[in-house]
C-alpha cells in the first residue's frame, strides 16, 4: 500500500500552478492556498494587503510510487521564472514570490540539489533566486480559487497569456 506525501510550491498566482501538476499521474490533489505568514486562516483579501506575510502556494498530495518529489520539483521549475525574486510575471510582491517549501530534510536536500543543477545548466544567465524554505502551516484558499482553470477557463487562459507567464514558459522551457 502506497503512502501519500505532500509538497508545497509557490510560483506566483496559484491559479496558474494547479493545472501543470493536476495533469500528472500520481497526483491525488492540488490545493491552492496560503503559507508562510503569521495570521491563522487568512483570507484572500488579507493576503493581498501584504501585511500577513503569506505567499500564494499550492499544496500537492501525491503518490511517491508513481511520481517522485524530484519530478515534482522539475515540473515546478518549468512553471516559473526562477530568476525573479520579487514576484512572478505580472504578479508582484512577497505574496507572489517563488519558493519551494520543504516538509522534510530529504525534500530540502533534493530541492537544493535541483536548484544547483539548474543554476549550473546555463539555461538562465541571471542567478536562480527561488528560495527553499521550511514549510509553515498551509491554509486552503477560498473555494472560488480552487481549480480556477476549470471553473473559469476563458479568464484563466487570458490571465495566463496576459500576465506574460505563457510566453515566458514557451520561450524558456519548451
Amino acid at each position: 500500500m502506497a503512502t501519500e506525501e505532500q509538497a508545497i510550491f509557490a510560483g506566483g498566482c496559484f491559479w496558474c500552478m494547479v493545472k501543470p501538476f493536476e495533469e500528472q499521474p500520481g497526483i491525488v490533489s492540488v490545493v491552492s492556498g496560503y503559507t508562510g505568514g503569521h495570521v491563522a486562516n487568512p483570507t484572500y483579501e488579507q493576503v493581498t494587503t501584504g501585511t500577513t506575510g503569506h505567499t500564494e502556494a499550492v499544496e500537492i498530495t501525491y503518490d511517491p510510487s508513481i511520481i517522485s518529489y524530484d519530478e515534482l520539483v522539475e515540473i515546478y521549475w518549468q512553471q516559473t521564472d526562477p530568476t525573479d525574486a520579487f514576484g512572478q510575471f505580472a504578479d508582484r510582491g512577497d505574496s507572489y514570490r517563488p519558493v519551494i517549501f520543504y516538509k522534510t530534510e530529504q525534500q530540502k536536500e533534493h530541492a537544493e540539489a535541483s536548484k544547483k543543477r539548474l543554476q549550473e545548466s546555463g539555461r538562465f544567465t541571471q542567478p536562480i533566486v527561488t528560495t527553499i524554505e521550511e514549510a509553515k502551516p498551509f491554509y486552503p484558499a477560498e473555494d472560488y480559487h480552487q481549480e480556477y482553470y476549470r471553473k473559469n477557463k476563458l479568464h484563466y487562459e487570458r490571465y495566463r497569456e496576459g500576465s506574460g507567464r505563457a510566453s515566458f514558459l514557451r520561450k524558456n522551457w519548451r
